[in-house]
């Protein structure tokens, strides 16, 4: 596949990973109050989840996977129970009173924060469905093998770039200040949005 065949596709990719959602949600507010480390970290469990989830999709066992109603289902809830305890977390948070600062001295480790991310990503059965439907529109059914591979490489190189600059620019200092100044406001937000996603996650119809 050409570069100018290529390009649009990967500009799509951008617009779709970066919109806002769970990922995106756990990145920024990780990045303001953990610092660029962690949200570094957060990207690199994303974009592992992302990878997982791409070569389930590549593989073909994505449409199986679906076909079993169970499988769905278990990971409908599990993420949809995960999403709803980060809410809490973020609620429980806004209505503490204190400074973010002291309270990040002992926050997760960059291992911890490398799993939520990929747990958020690998609990969203969605996932499976964006990769699988990217495949199947985007390359022909008669394309080579390595027209795949060239495909889901270049797409999860440009999730790293995305995510990882997404950490960068919301860990920067003038966003962080602003994170500390209005810390509260910004947790009681995620507390709604992170619940929103679960009950999103949960109603979502994905036949």
């Amino acid at each position: 596949m050409s570069l100018s065949e290529l390009l649009p596709i990967l500009i799509g990719w951008v617009i779709a990973i970066s919109s806002p959602g769970p990922a995106t949600l756990a990145l920024t507010g990780t990045a303001m109050e953990g610092g660029r480390a962690r949200g570094l970290a957060v990207a690199m469990g994303i974009v592992t989840g992302s990878a997982v989830w791409a070569l389930i999709a590549g593989m073909g066992l994505g449409a199986a996977m679906m076909s079993h109603a169970w499988a769905v289902d278990l990971l409908r809830y599990v993420g949809a129970a995960y999403l709803a305890w980060l809410a809490y977390k973020s609620a429980r948070a806004a209505l503490r009173p204190g400074d973010a600062v002291a309270r990040s001295a002992g926050a997760e480790t960059l291992r911890h924060a490398w799993a939520r991310g990929a747990l958020i990503h690998l609990t969203n059965p969605k996932a499976v469905l964006f990769w699988g439907a990217m495949f199947a529109v985007v390359i022909p059914a008669d394309a080579p093998v390595w027209v795949l591979w060239q495909v889901g490489l270049a797409c999860l190189a440009t999730s790293t770039l995305t995510m990882t600059t997404m950490a960068v620019a919301f860990s920067a200092r003038p966003v962080a200040a602003t994170y500390l100044r209005l810390r509260r406001w910004f947790d009681g937000a995620f507390a709604v949005l992170f619940g929103l996603a679960a009950l999103k996650v949960l109603t979502a119809r994905l036949a």
